[in-house]
């Protein structure tokens, strides 16, 4: 049930389990707001919410490339806390394949979590957001949709589609106080990037860390990036 004295912002935050995700969810307690944190494995759900408590984070099982899952976190979190005021939508799927092996299986998944989904929940979102007259929407991308290297190009070209829904998100929403953006961030230390590379050939030394990235996320959550609404914010790797 929602506290009606509450006053504290709310976010939802996908992909919340691990990486950027986790370090998100940290920095935006922090900042005061409360978070319903969503991933496809409750266990590391869990234990991302317990540090911050159950005033604070509560967790929210799904699969994020499934539409009607992704549109059910939007509602679960106004059910929790009575509002939305920002959609970090970090959940990712990633695969290193050339464009001639990869098949309508791996596509589709590919573009149903990277692009789909955050469309899904968008879509959701945006009726409070407009009836609240204000709400921020972060797609969290990456810097492949700028130059993908050789297996990546179809994971790169779902994430580009983000891009452009930030975009289109700021052309449709600044009118109505929605503001929305894309933050796009070179190699992460990430079992998701280890699934794809290892460190003999990009050393940790060449990689962000995810608190570099979280902190761009949370400065798009609380109005420190406004003037940057539309754009991809790229972060680069050292």
């Amino acid at each position: 049930m929602a506290d009606p004295s509450s006053t504290a912002k709310v976010a939802l935050l996908t992909g919340a389990g691990t990486g950027i995700g986790l370090a998100t969810g940290a920095l935006l307690a922090r900042a005061g707001f409360q978070i319903r944190l969503v991933g496809r494995r409750e266990s590391l759900l869990q234990a991302a919410a317990a540090p911050l408590g159950p005033s604070v984070a509560r967790v929210h099982t799904a699969d994020v490339g499934d539409y009607d899952q992704a549109q059910a976190c939007v509602d679960r979190a106004i059910e929790a806390f009575g509002r939305l005021d920002v959609v970090v939508n970090n959940a990712g799927h990633v695969a290193s394949m050339l464009i001639g092996a990869v098949d309508e299986s791996r596509a589709r998944r590919l573009f149903d979590v990277n692009a789909i989904g955050p469309t899904a929940i968008i879509n959701r979102a945006w009726p409070h957001m407009v009836a609240q007259k204000s709400g921020r929407i972060i797609n969290v991308s990456s810097m492949a949709t700028v130059d993908p290297f050789p297996g990546l190009g179809v994971y790169a070209a779902a994430k580009a589609a983000v891009n452009l829904l930030a975009r289109a998100a700021h052309n449709e929403g600044r009118r109505r106080g929605i503001l929305a953006f894309a933050v796009a961030p070179g190699a992460v230390e990430t079992a998701m990037l280890r699934s794809i590379v290892d460190e003999r050939a990009l050393p940790p030394a060449r990689t962000l860390q995810p608190d570099q990235v979280a902190r761009i996320i949370v400065e798009c959550a609380t109005g420190a990036r406004d003037h940057q609404s539309g754009e991809v914010i790229t972060v680069p790797s050292p």
